[in-house]
């Protein structure tokens, strides 16, 4: 045992850990839905070193980092590698969107996820909410898409190309577009394209690493090329 760590530090851990594992699992259960399980890729066939298992964001993640006033009737959402739904719900939920929309590459996933919708006992304030079976790199951003989210759903090449589909987007139809990025481990690309703008970092827990990427949020906007 490490002289620096107190043996009542090491008994609270795993008691907190426990306490946040069970309150998550009793929400799901309120609201019937389906959502907690880390799931491997490999267990469908669709292992690739630029794609990452599926983990689930956390409850509220989205709360934390997106002030319900910066949302407006007119915004449309999209979680790209949406996996069994769990934002698609609290967007749906928590804030006036017109539409959202989530990205799955999993049929397995995906199929959850639409089980999810229709039989939570949430209260869903978005009625248009639309799940696709697609690897992101079949699929083109909508043009009105206005808040994406991202829980380091993939790295390498395929975030740089569906990176470079997004700003496309947002060049052929400039608007307000924020980024919130769960885990962003490939935030040195985004900043490399000199297209994006940090906005702030929300991160989980007091004592969070401040570069670490893990556990945090980091919020983006995506600004005009430079010569615009």
């Amino acid at each position: 045992m490490s002289p620096s760590v107190a043996p009542s530090a090491l008994i609270r851990r795993p008691y907190a850990w426990l306490r946040r594992s069970i309150g998550r699992l009793l929400f799901e259960r309120r609201y019937g839905v389906r959502t907690a399980e880390f799931v491997s890729l490999e267990e469908f066939g669709l292992a690739h070193r630029d794609r990452v298992y599926y983990s689930p964001a956390n409850w509220q993640t989205l709360r934390r980092a997106l002030p319900r006033h910066e949302v407006g009737e007119h915004d449309v959402f999209i979680d790209l590698g949406s996996g069994m739904g769990r934002m698609v719900l609290e967007a749906a939920s928590h804030y006036p969107f017109k539409r959202v929309i989530g990205v799955e590459l999993s049929e397995e996933l995906n199929a959850i996820a639409r089980e999810n919708v229709t039989g939570t006992r949430l209260r869903l304030r978005c009625g248009d909410i639309d799940l696709v079976r697609s690897d992101v790199l079949d699929y083109e951003i909508p043009d009105d898409v206005s808040v994406v989210f991202l829980n380091n759903p993939f790295r390498g090449e395929v975030f740089s190309t569906v990176i470079g589909r997004l700003i496309a987007s947002v060049d052929r139809n400039p608007r307000r577009v924020t980024v919130l990025y769960f885990n962003p481990v490939e935030e040195a690309f985004l900043l490399g394209t000199g297209r994006f703008r940090r906005l702030r970092t929300v991160k989980r827990g007091r004592k969070a690493v401040e570069d670490d990427p893990f556990g945090s949020t980091r919020v983006y906007a995506i600004t005009g090329p430079p010569d615009a």
